[in-house]
């Protein structure tokens, strides 16, 4: 590959210095999906206009540490982005490890013919799109890491995703500062259906620390029981699933 020219947008914003040290030898391509999501994620609605300040801040960096919670292993490793919208966070953390093999999962048509255009100028080989609602995939599709950002109420999101874990695998999913009251609210519903591990702040905390306290995100860690085999579920979901 050769070297990427980044589109200068009037309203794409500086790299700061934290996204040198997060993404290393892949700034260059994360540079250029920031100046997609401040052009054309905006243009589509995928991003909200106001967010073109904060988009490395609150929504890529954010996203790409997370990473740090999947462990580097000589074997092929999957992950499930749910409810993608924009590619938060898979594409962040498809940028920044090439190693994984990533699925976003998205039901809405223009997102997913956005996504498959960003995937196709990234030029990124590991990241596959579907447009699909996670309970389609439920037979189809099965990963050792499922990931959602803003998709749902935490008991929601965990009917709808936990069916695509595989054997041992755990659901990493980014929420706001209320993530340690919605899982205690939520604490038997959760029981139910998942082990519910860890909650922290971002889990490298080199790179969380410069990012700006006002955009952090909490990792909610859920584990599935044994008994609960991907396929197992099938309730009908409510109109609008990811």
């Amino acid at each position: 590959m050769g070297e990427r020219q980044v589109v200068n947008r009037a309203e794409t914003p500086a790299t700061p210095d934290a996204a040198r040290t997060v993404f290393g030898d892949r700034l260059p391509v994360a540079q250029e999906f920031v100046a997609i999501l401040a052009d054309t994620g905006i243009s589509h609605g995928l991003i909200g206009p106001r967010e073109a300040p904060r988009l490395w801040d609150r929504h890529v960096l954010n996203c790409a540490v997370t990473q740090a919670a999947i462990p580097l292993r000589t074997v092929h490793q999957r992950v499930i982005d749910v409810g993608s919208g924009a590619g938060l966070p898979g594409l962040a953390i498809a940028i920044l490890r090439p190693d994984l093999e990533v699925h976003l999962v998205e039901p809405l048509r223009r997102r997913t013919t956005w996504l498959s255009e960003v995937v196709a100028q990234l030029e990124l080989p590991n990241v596959t799109v579907h447009q699909a609602r996670a309970e389609a995939l439920w037979d189809e599709l099965e990963a050792p890491w499922v990931m959602a950002r803003a998709v749902a109420g935490i008991v929601q999101l965990a009917e709808w995703t936990l069916p695509l874990l595989s054997k041992g695998g755990s659901l990493l999913a980014l929420k706001g500062n209320r993530a340690h009251a919605e899982a205690a609210e939520h604490g038997p519903a959760l029981r139910r259906l998942a082990r519910v591990g860890p909650r922290d702040r971002q889990p490298r905390p080199e790179p969380a620390g410069m990012v700006s306290r006002a955009s952090s995100r909490h990792l909610v860690r859920m584990h599935p029981p044994a008994c609960l085999i991907p396929g197992d579920r099938r309730e009908p979901t409510p109109e609008r699933t990811p």
